[in-house]
């Protein structure tokens, strides 16, 4: 009986603490992406993007593209100054584990088993401007998809880093009916690439 209760004590500090984690890291994240419009110009472009496939008219149609380029342009610019300004914070608040499930303080007691946050958004920051300036010359329904792809792994990262991957992971599943093995597939290859090897992913 002792033993169960000691258990059970275990298990109530671990969630305490798991729980403590996670909320500073939401409060963290939240405080400098509060500063920019990143998530409201990211659901501008997956709805625009929904409404140009859905359009037959190839002249409206090619109005939409040329709305959704300026928006692309404003997603870029706001994500470059977000992941500059994240960077600036010490390497010991945005170590994330890459362990699937979340364990309090992972980041700390297994710090081979980690990667960094500001080197993660860096990545996608490079991604998204590398989408946006179509330098590979995509098609416009092709440029789309992948950024689509970029701004969902982004995603990922960022409750990944809140939570933990196994969460993340799920809750991409839930909310765009997409795995995460599937982003890393449609992301552009120098995402992909960067993005795998700071993960330890096998791309």
């Amino acid at each position: 009986m002792e033993i169960l209760t000691l258990v059970a004590l275990l298990l109530v500090g671990a969630y305490i603490l798991k729980s403590r984690d996670q909320r500073q890291r939401i409060a963290l994240l939240g405080s400098h992406l509060g500063q920019y419009q990143i998530e409201k110009l990211m659901e501008s472009l997956t709805q625009g993007y929904l409404r140009c496939l859905g359009e037959d008219d190839p002249e409206r149609r090619q109005q939409i593209w040329s709305l959704l380029d300026t928006t692309e342009e404003k997603l870029s610019s706001q994500f470059d100054s977000f992941a500059a300004g994240f960077a600036r914070l010490p390497e010991a608040d945005t170590r994330v584990s890459k362990l699937p499930i979340a364990i309090p303080y992972a980041y700390k007691l297994f710090p081979s088993a980690t990667f960094d946050l500001r080197e993660a958004l860096n990545i996608h920051a490079r991604g998204i401007a590398g989408v946006m300036k179509n330098a590979s010359n995509r098609p416009a329904k092709s440029k789309a998809f992948t950024m689509s792809a970029e701004l969902f792994l982004m995603q990922h990262t960022c409750h990944w880093f809140c939570k933990s991957k196994t969460v993340a992971s799920a809750r991409m599943l839930a909310r765009h009916q997409t795995s995460y093995e599937q982003l890393l597939d449609a992301v552009s290859p120098e995402t992909r690439r960067a993005y795998g090897t700071l993960t330890g992913q096998k791309v």
